[in-house]
C-alpha cells in the first residue's frame, strides 16, 4: 500500500510538471508604471503565438516535443523584447522595460524627413507594402454586446379594447429585459482575397454563443396574447388607422388572420412574424455569413482600403499631422504621427509608421463627434461610438498582413411621440369607426459592441485553391449559459476579459 501511494504521488508530480508545459498563463505589466500592458505579442520559435487582451493577460497553448532550446518570445511597441527558454519559465508576472531613446538613433537611422514627406511616402508604397493576393488566415473572432434599456413607458391614455389596459401594457413591460450582454467566439480559417469583402470565404473550427435565454423576449409569446385579443374583438374586413404625430397609416387586417390553424390561408401569417423578427432570424439561420460578414467590416474598415471610413491618406489634405515621438516595434524603428481632423471629418488617432519601408504597422483611432444624430418628430438616433486598433506584421514575403484589430462601437435608439390605433371596418353601416386604443409611448435603448480579430497565421493560396474550398452553410454555435473555462482549452485565443469570465445566465 506505502508503494502505492508513493507511486501516486510521483503520477501527480508528473501529470503537474506535463500540465504546466502544455499552457502559460501570465500577465504583462510595464516596470516603471506597473500597469497592465495590451496589444502584445506572444510567440515561440516556433511561430505560433497570441495577443495580450487590454487587461495584459495571455494563455498560450504550447505544441508537443518541445525542445530545451524552445524559447519565449515577447514584443510590444516602445518596449524592450523578451525572451525565456520555455522549460524553464515558471512567472505568471512578466515585465517589459520602456525602450529609451537616443537622439543619434533618430539621427543615424535615416534621412530626416517632414510630417508631410512621410506621409507622401505612405501613399507612394501603399500597394507594395501591403499583401493583396489571395491568402488563407487561421483567425479568432470575439463579439461582445452589451444592450441597455435606458427608459421603457407606455402610458395608455383611452382604450375600448378591455383587455388592452394600462395593467396589460405594464406586465409586457415587465418581462422585457432591462439589459442583456451576449458573447460570439469564433476560431476558423478565412480564404479570401484582400479587399475584395465579395470574395471571401470562412471555414468555421469552432464556436460558441454566450448568453442569458431568460433574458431574451419571446416574441412569439407576445404575439399568441396579441393575436388572442384582437381576434376576439376586432371584425372581419377591419382595418387599422395608425396615428402617430403628425401621420397616419392605413393597415388592412388579412382575413387568413381570422382562421383556425387548420386552415392553408393560416400559413400566410407565419410570413408576418418573419418580417417582425428580420434581424434575429438571420442571426439564427444564417450565422456563417451574419459572422463573415462582421469580420470583413474590420478587416476592411483600414487605411490601405480607399472606400474606408480611415480616410487620412486619402484625403490627406483635410488633416492636420504631427510627429509626437519615435518608438520601436521589435527592431522596427518607427515614427510617431497623430492625425485630427481640420474641418468635417470624423475621426482623429495615432498612426505608428516604420522608417525603413514608410508602412503603418500599427493605427489608434477614435471619433471626434457624433457619426449620426438624428431627432425628428419624437424620433431619435444617435451613432456616439466608434473607436479601435489596427496592428500589421511584415510576413516572410516582405509584405504586411493584419496580425490584429479591435473596434468598438456604441449607439442609442430613442422614441418619445402619441401612439393612436383606430380600428374602422368598411363594411359596417354607420360608424366605421370600431375600436380606439390611445397612448404615449417612451423608449430609449443604449447598445454598444466590440468586435476583435487576431490572425494566427497568414498562408497564400492561389486563386484556384480559393475558388475550390467550398463551405459548411448550416454550422451553429455551442450554446453556453455561462464560461467554460474548458471550451476552448488547447485552442490559442484571445484571454477574455473579465466580464465574460463572470458571466452567467440567471437560474
Amino acid at each position: 500500500m506505502k508503494h502505492f501511494y508513493k507511486l501516486l504521488s510521483l503520477s501527480l508530480i508528473v501529470a503537474t510538471y506535463a500540465n504546466s508545459q502544455e499552457t502559460i498563463n501570465a500577465k504583462l505589466l510595464d516596470s516603471v508604471s506597473q500597469q497592465p500592458i495590451a496589444y502584445a505579442t506572444i510567440s515561440t520559435s516556433q511561430n505560433s503565438g497570441v495577443i495580450s487582451n487590454n487587461n495584459g493577460d495571455f494563455v498560450l497553448y504550447l505544441k508537443e516535443n518541445l525542445s530545451d532550446r524552445d524559447s519565449l518570445f515577447i514584443r510590444c511597441l516602445g518596449y524592450e523584447p523578451k525572451h525565456f527558454l520555455i522549460k524553464k519559465f515558471t512567472d505568471s508576472i512578466i515585465t517589459l522595460s520602456p525602450k529609451s531613446i537616443e537622439l543619434k538613433e533618430v539621427l543615424v537611422s535615416n534621412n530626416i524627413y517632414s510630417v508631410e514627406e512621410i506621409i507622401d511616402k505612405i501613399k507612394k508604397n501603399l500597394n507594395t507594402n501591403y499583401d493583396f493576393s489571395f491568402s488563407k488566415s487561421r483567425l479568432f473572432y470575439r463579439s461582445s454586446e452589451y444592450s441597455n434599456i435606458l427608459k421603457n413607458s407606455v402610458n395608455i391614455k383611452k382604450s375600448t379594447i378591455p383587455e388592452f389596459n394600462q395593467i396589460f401594457v405594464d406586465s409586457l413591460l415587465l418581462v422585457m429585459p432591462k439589459n442583456a450582454d451576449v458573447y460570439t467566439e469564433i476560431l476558423g480559417d478565412l480564404y479570401s482575397e484582400t479587399g475584395n469583402q465579395n470574395s471571401q470565404k470562412l471555414d468555421i473550427i469552432k464556436a460558441s454563443h454566450l448568453y442569458d435565454k431568460n433574458k431574451e423576449v419571446s416574441f412569439e409569446d407576445l404575439e399568441e396574447k396579441f393575436n388572442k385579443i384582437i381576434k376576439k374583438h376586432v371584425k372581419r374586413d377591419s382595418y387599422f388607422k395608425i396615428k402617430s404625430g403628425l401621420f397616419g397609416i392605413n393597415t388592412e387586417i388579412d382575413s387568413s388572420f381570422f382562421e383556425t390553424s387548420t386552415s392553408n390561408d393560416a400559413k400566410h401569417t407565419q410570413v408576418i412574424i418573419e418580417e417582425k423578427n428580420k434581424i434575429e432570424t438571420e442571426r439564427k439561420k444564417d450565422f456563417l455569413n451574419y459572422r463573415k460578414s462582421e469580420i470583413s467590416k474590420i478587416q476592411h474598415n483600414s487605411f490601405i482600403f480607399e472606400d474606408s471610413d480611415m480616410n487620412f491618406l486619402e484625403k490627406n489634405n483635410r488633416y492636420n499631422f504631427k510627429i509626437e515621438d519615435y518608438s520601436f516595434l521589435n527592431d522596427d524603428f518607427v515614427y510617431k504621427i497623430s492625425f485630427t481632423p481640420k474641418r468635417k471629418e470624423d475621426y482623429k488617432g495615432i498612426i505608428y509608421v516604420n522608417t525603413d519601408d514608410f508602412a503603418i504597422i500599427r493605427i489608434d483611432y477614435q471619433n471626434v463627434k457624433f457619426l449620426k444624430n438624428f431627432n425628428l418628430l419624437g424620433l431619435s438616433y444617435t451613432h456616439f461610438l466608434r473607436k479601435g486598433t489596427l496592428i500589421y506584421y511584415k510576413k516572410e514575403n516582405n509584405k504586411y498582413a493584419l496580425r490584429y484589430a479591435d473596434t468598438e462601437n456604441g449607439n442609442k435608439f430613442g422614441i418619445d411621440r402619441p401612439l393612436k390605433i383606430i380600428e374602422k371596418n368598411k363594411n359596417t353601416r354607420g360608424r366605421r369607426k370600431q375600436n380606439e386604443l390611445s397612448s404615449n409611448i417612451h423608449f430609449i435603448i443604449s447598445n454598444k459592441q466590440k468586435m476583435e480579430l487576431v490572425v494566427f497565421d497568414n498562408l497564400a493560396i492561389t486563386e484556384p485553391e480559393f475558388i475550390n474550398f467550398i463551405e459548411k452553410p448550416k454550422i451553429k454555435p455551442v450554446y453556453l449559459p455561462k464560461y467554460d473555462p474548458d471550451f476552448w482549452r488547447g485552442y490559442n485565443i484571445i484571454e477574455p476579459n473579465q466580464a465574460i469570465k463572470d458571466f452567467k445566465s440567471m437560474n
